[in-house]
């Protein structure tokens, strides 16, 4: 299997509750993460991997979003009529990206729920999903690491990061065989947001994940799980059980990762990526230290 035939699938159909009252009105994959909408981070992670095709499940009050990758004719004439050349290729980046399409979710019943209503748009393809609120760093890539091991083995892979175990109840974790490799690890099992004592492992789940259209008819028939969701976790822990089939990989990440869905780690990846800009650091850094020194 070519790259090229495998599509991304972003869900951002969450309410954002955490983020009230900004999000009352504003989807929180558009909240600005120093001077881009979280979600374009995302996208142009997957168009980086060399992906081209990417569904957008959205839900109510999330046209902001399409929007934001449509063009403006009369902002980009505006800006070409001041001669302001670096604003519109910013502008007219974001609408060239990608070939990206949007589709409904209807009610919100979970990762797996959101997931399983790209079944029509992706068919018989293996897709990567892209959490919209988890930006990877351009720096650190990831994607392509877990495509590729998609490609030569079939199985679905899963990025997994080390946590502090007293944060795992947060998350997804993982119960993992070693192959060899230290940064790629074989997955048996898969528990959502476990207690401390109870978790396999401090390797959580995080919010890329490459999959085969096999995950479709497991989630037709997952039962609502925690929290009386459709979990993405159980169909992952089911084909991960399935003896006969190619498994389930996960790719440790090392590097840089922001979870924007997070007050206090959203207002973190702003100053961390912020401080990193050329066009900002020299002036923002001396700042910052100054600031520290006075608290």
């Amino acid at each position: 299997m070519a790259i090229s035939q495998i599509k991304a699938v972003i869900p951002a159909a969450g309410l954002g509750t955490r983020f009230l009252p900004a999000t009352k009105a504003m989807p929180k994959e558009m909240l600005p993460v120093v001077d881009k909408p979280a979600i374009q981070y995302v996208v142009e992670e997957a168009v980086e991997a060399g992906i081209d095709d990417i569904l957008v499940i959205i839900g109510r009050n999330k046209n902001a979003i399409s929007n934001h990758f449509d063009s403006v004719p009369e902002l980009e004439e505006k800006l070409t009529e001041k001669g302001d050349t670096g604003r519109l290729a910013h502008v007219m980046k974001s609408s060239d990206l990608a070939d990206i399409h949007y589709l409904r979710q209807g009610e919100p019943k979970g990762l797996g729920h959101a997931v399983l209503r790209a079944k029509t748009h992706v068919g018989d393809s293996s897709f990567a999903v892209l959490l919209g609120d988890d930006l990877i760093d351009e720096r650190d890539p990831l994607l392509p690491t877990m495509i590729d091991k998609h490609v030569e083995t079939g199985a679905t892979v899963i990025a997994l990061m080390e946590v502090d175990p007293d944060s795992i109840h947060m998350y997804g974790a993982a119960a993992v065989e070693s192959t060899g490799d230290p940064d790629i690890v074989k997955v048996t099992g898969l528990v959502e947001k476990p207690a401390k004592e109870d978790a396999p492992s401090n390797l959580a789940v995080i919010g890329r994940y490459v999959l085969p259209a096999a995950v479709f008819p497991i989630l037709e028939r997952t039962e609502p799980g925690k929290g009386g969701e459709i979990q993405l976790t159980d169909a992952l822990q089911e084909l991960a059980a399935d003896a006969d089939g190619p498994g389930v990989y996960g790719v440790v990440f090392r590097g840089r990762r922001y979870d924007t869905g997070d007050r206090v780690d959203y207002i973190k990846a702003i100053v961390q990526l912020a401080s990193d800009r050329e066009d900002l650091g020299p002036e923002l850094r001396p700042w910052l230290k100054d600031f520290a020194e006075r608290l």
